[in-house]
């Protein structure tokens, strides 16, 4: 059983995540102020009520990492919310007011492993060009801090949402490896996200936008299959493995498309 606790001003407390009633956690609610947050225990995973009044629980995000502590916050968000949180605001996840309780319980246990910062293999490498290190990892220019929720480039920070930073976060993490936009969508929105794979194009068009032209290149296309992160290493193109089925056509054509425009690129 973890202990949960809700901060909102909602009359009725149950309404702001219906599933948590139907889960075994123990939960106390605290009205969504300053006052509120001595009263959390340390152990205590944070859901904070962030439908209604986004600017409050901003605010709340940043007095509590202001202040040292070191509480999980899951943000509780209506759709629109998305287009404003970012990786400034130093969540540990986010969750949509209506999400079953089955996405409550998998979101729950991976805060609960990880902690308010994502899951990072701390290594020092330059494999598959990435390197990582104390929750940091590099490609390049490009730096992704998943302890700070922040990405950079040339050491100018880059001006992501929410959505975006899981993006390219999960990308940057498995450098080289393509997925489906169906598996982007399960990964990094989750699998009860209603909305389609349209979405994946949507926020791949954005990041690309983001980096610029001379470093878009970073997020690859693979016709008909989905995306990858192509780290800037320009003796890659040469030595990626080729798969058994491929003929070397295939492959020049694979190559090609990380630098070229295709049909499935948005």
């Amino acid at each position: 059983m973890t202990d949960l606790t809700l901060m909102t001003y909602a009359g009725d407390p149950a309404s702001v995540l219906p599933s948590l009633a139907l889960l075994s956690h123990r939960v106390r609610v605290l009205p969504m102020d300053a006052a509120s947050l001595v009263k959390m225990p340390e152990n205590t995973i944070l859901f904070l009520d962030a439908r209604d009044d986004l600017a409050t629980a901003k605010t709340l995000c940043r007095l509590i990492h202001a202040t040292g502590l070191s509480t999980p916050i899951v943000l509780v968000l209506t759709e629109g919310g998305f287009t404003v949180v970012n990786s400034q605001w130093g969540i540990a996840d986010v969750v949509v007011a209506n999400a079953s309780p089955a996405e409550v319980e998998g979101r729950l246990r991976l805060v609960s492993e990880r902690g308010n910062s994502p899951a990072v293999v701390s290594r020092s490498s330059t494999e598959d060009g990435v390197e990582v290190e104390d929750g940091q990892i590099r490609s390049g220019e490009l730096v992704v801090d998943t302890k700070g929720y922040t990405a950079s480039l040339h050491g100018r920070p880059i001006d992501l949402a929410f959505k975006e930073f899981e993006l390219l976060k999960y990308l940057v993490q498995h450098p080289g490896r393509v997925f489906t936009r169906a598996q982007l969508l399960q990964e990094v929105w989750g699998y009860d996200y209603y909305g389609g794979t349209r979405t994946v194009d949507v926020h791949v068009r954005r990041l690309r936008a983001k980096l610029g032209g001379e470093y878009e290149h970073l997020i690859g296309t693979v016709r008909n299959v989905g995306y990858r992160f192509d780290p800037p290493n320009e003796d890659r193109a040469d030595t990626l493995p080729r798969t058994e089925d491929a003929s070397p056509l295939e492959a020049d054509s694979t190559r090609s498309e990380r630098t070229t425009p295709s049909d499935d690129r948005p």
